[in-house]
């Protein structure tokens, strides 16, 4: 009785305190699912489509608008890195974590089976909003351990994310780097994520970003994604078997 009565008194005093964990997540934005407007979701209603007309996919890329160009200053580097990986891109332009929460929960992920999943998401989490680091690394792990759920045979290529602002001392470069720090921290030891920072390959030695690289400090020009080309394609490749 006096074990009994010990772990009774043990669960009443954690009690609240998982309760409080679980109000402090609702509290976070970039953990609650949320659609966007008119043209988003008709961007998500024709990547349901591609998914469906598919024969074969095997690498996925889930962002923003960095992976959305792909489609626009990336084209012709997608077309010669990616091409023949049958891949598919759901980067959405001004994305943060909550409304890659929402398309998971939507069927970006249902109806085919990749074999790598890239991720790089989170910018706009920090810039936007200028969330703390550790909202948005919260945000970015959920998406990370969502995809597992859903594809628990995919391999995850998670890329650090992106620099912005001109130089290392820039308040939204500094939001970014925390929450990166925390990222790799977060998926340590999990064998289903692969972490990747790329970030120097478009920096100086000094860690200045350029606009030669990125003309407005955050979206790459063909130059950049070409960088970012070169520096995953080695990884990707591995993943994939190849």
């Amino acid at each position: 009785m006096r074990i009994l009565a010990c772990l009774m008194l043990t669960l009443l005093v954690a009690a609240p305190v998982w309760a409080e964990d679980a109000a402090t997540k609702q509290q976070i934005p970039a953990l609650k699912p949320e659609p966007r407007g008119d043209w988003w979701i008709k961007r998500h209603e024709q990547k349901l489509q591609a998914i469906k007309d598919a024969d074969k996919i095997d690498v996925v890329f889930i962002g923003d608008s960095i992976t959305h160009g792909w489609e626009g200053s990336g084209k012709a580097i997608w077309e010669e890195y990616f091409g023949s990986m049958h891949p598919l891109n759901i980067g959405y332009s001004g994305d943060r974590t909550e409304h890659v929460l929402w398309r998971f929960d939507h069927g970006e992920l249902d109806g085919y089976k990749p074999k790598v999943a890239v991720i790089m998401i989170g910018t706009n989490n920090t810039g936007q909003r200028q969330d703390k680091s550790e909202d948005t690394a919260a945000g970015v792990e959920a998406i990370v351990e969502e995809l597992h759920e859903k594809q628990p045979e995919t391999k995850i290529l998670l890329l650090a994310i992106f620099p912005r602002g001109a130089t290392t001392d820039d308040k939204l470069r500094k939001l970014n780097d925390g929450a990166n720090k925390l990222i790799k921290e977060a998926v340590k030891g999990k064998d289903y994520v692969t972490y990747l920072d790329i970030n120097k390959v478009f920096l100086t030695d000094d860690g200045v970003l350029t606009k030669e690289i990125m003309p407005d400090l955050l979206h790459p020009k063909q130059a950049g994604y070409k960088l970012w080309a070169e520096a995953i394609t080695p990884k990707l490749k591995e993943l994939l078997g190849q």
